[in-house]
């Protein structure tokens, strides 16, 4: 194996430390937060967030990926680097502000719109206002994923997770001023990371501009922007439309199995920074040749990724009765649901990349207007005849669904060769075992005989990874070594750079 695979392997572990840090911590909090705070606050939490995503999704206009994009096409010249930095982050910071105006404005109209009270709007403001500061953060990440700078990554974005879990705590139980407390954690977390960001960036980079950089990121991004804001509505509608057929409650208790599931989602995004680089790299130096050596490359990926998907699903039960009092017990199967779903939004995160070399972003829209339309068909059918669990299964069937098409869409315009085999194999084992789990807990079958089933699945799984070449006694001994390297070296850099020495590492 050589020194860039073995970077690669740092890397993965090094990313895989902030989404530790981001999913344990709030599973730490849940027991405390979920004993004072009810379905209901976690309802209207929920609700009031539906709106700070849609709106945030019209502020960057899609700019992160553009930006990730374009990033490569000019890291070998540090003032047109600067250029996209400052230029990218004006524009979203202008349509900020414009949008947090109109949002005051009109805030009790707008949370008895989507709360359905204006006692809210005040938590709805806030949530608007948390989320731009969390999301503009990510142009800075995204430069140290890009320049493989996975130290500065994880430690900015650990020392905001800390921040957040340590003020939620402090605001929820102890000053008790409710689940706003929540959002006002997250506000003050996301000034804080983008001051000390933004400080350290103007010393290393000097502001500077460049209209064209921006047209061409704009030309890039506006045709995403519908495909995200209908991504947004697709993803979102199902806790709007729980509210609207069933109750605010059902929407908490959706929202916290959504929030447990979830975990599988941020495992792939860092997943995703570690071979997005490379996969770029491939594509832009390969051209349409590069398809068959990412098809091999990505195959671990997949492996790695739906492994976590996998067993969140399995132990859905045992973490939801743990973390939570029976009042959120009705999230198990929501869990497992919605677990299968994320595991497989892997292939959509690499259609992305495909489409966006293609420069065929056009497409993903025009997907993005058909999923919409199903899955609020399938959301109204489902949530009207089993509400919040009926959600779940509406969201995976759009999700499949859309999901194909999307895949047959990037395969058309870049083709990956994958390893079609191995791959089909590690997904049939997931979605059996998640399939399999669900159905037992249904029938009423003895936990016992469940936690066995559930045992015997991990070792098919671990098995099918030894076959498929994924878990060798190479790879093995490569990660043990890279493990003990991390421990001795601490804080020592382990990362190189892919762009212009800025004065950032």
């Amino acid at each position: 194996m050589g020194k860039k695979e073995e970077l690669q392997i740092k890397n993965s572990f090094l990313y895989l430390i902030p989404i530790v840090t981001s999913n344990v911590l709030p599973f730490i909090a849940l027991p405390i937060l979920t004993r004072i705070l009810t379905t209901e606050d976690y309802g209207v939490l929920a609700l009031a967030r539906i709106y700070a995503i849609f709106v945030n999704g019209v502020v960057h206009f899609a700019m992160t990926a553009s930006y990730e994009r374009n990033y490569f096409q000019y890291r070998n010249d540090r003032e047109n680097t600067a250029q996209l930095l400052y230029s990218t982050l004006l524009f979203v910071t202008l349509n900020f502000l414009v949008l947090a105006s109109v949002t005051y404005v009109f805030k009790p109209s707008i949370s008895t719109l989507i709360i359905g009270s204006p006692e809210y709007q005040h938590i709805l403001f806030w949530a608007f206002c948390a989320q731009f500061l969390t999301g503009v953060s990510c142009y800075y990440f995204i430069f140290f994923k890009n320049t493989e700078n996975a130290q500065k990554y994880v430690s900015y974005t650990i020392a905001g997770n800390m921040m957040n879990f340590v003020l939620s705590l402090f605001l929820v139980a102890y000053v008790e001023v409710g689940v706003i407390g929540i959002i006002y954690a997250e506000l003050c977390a996301g000034v804080l990371i983008f001051g000390m960001l933004s400080y350290k960036f103007a010393r290393a980079l000097e502001f500077s501009l460049n209209k064209s950089i921006l047209r061409e990121s704009l030309r890039i991004s506006y045709p995403l922007t519908p495909r995200i804001l209908f991504g947004v509505i697709g993803s979102q509608c199902d806790k709007y439309l729980i509210g609207l057929l069933a109750s605010v409650g059902g929407v908490g208790t959706y929202s916290i199995g959504q929030k447990v599931s979830y975990v599988i989602a941020t495992y792939m995004t860092a997943m995703y920074n570690v071979f997005s680089p490379r996969v770029y790299e491939q594509m832009f130096e390969g051209k349409a040749e590069g398809g068959e050596s990412i098809g091999r490359y990505l195959t671990p990926f997949v492996y790695v990724s739906i492994a976590v998907g996998l067993f969140v699903s399995l132990f859905s039960e045992e973490v939801i009765s743990i973390l939570t009092p029976p009042s959120y017990h009705g999230a198990i199967d929501i869990v497992a649901i919605l677990s299968v779903y994320y595991g497989l939004l892997f292939f959509g995160m690499v259609g992305g990349t495909q489409l966006m070399f293609a420069r065929k972003t056009y497409i993903t829209s025009v997907i993005s207007i058909v999923s919409i339309f199903l899955a609020v068909g399938l959301n109204v059918i489902f949530i009207s005849k089993w509400g919040a669990i009926g959600a779940a299964w509406a969201t995976l069937l759009a999700g499949v669904v859309s999901g194909s098409l999307y895949f047959a869409a990037a395969q058309h315009y870049y083709e990956i060769k994958w390893e079609y085999g191995r791959v089909l194999g590690i997904c049939l084992t997931f979605v059996g075992g998640s399939v399999l789990g669900i159905f037992l807990r249904y029938v009423g079958v003895d936990y016992s005989f469940r936690i066995l089933v559930k045992l015997i699945w991990i070792w098919l799984y671990v098995y099918i990874g030894m076959r498929s070449g994924v878990i060798t006694g190479e790879n093995v001994a490569m990660v043990k070594k890279i493990l003990r390297e991390l421990k001795m070296q601490g804080t020592e850099e382990v990362s190189t750079r892919a762009g212009p020495k800025i004065g950032l590492g």
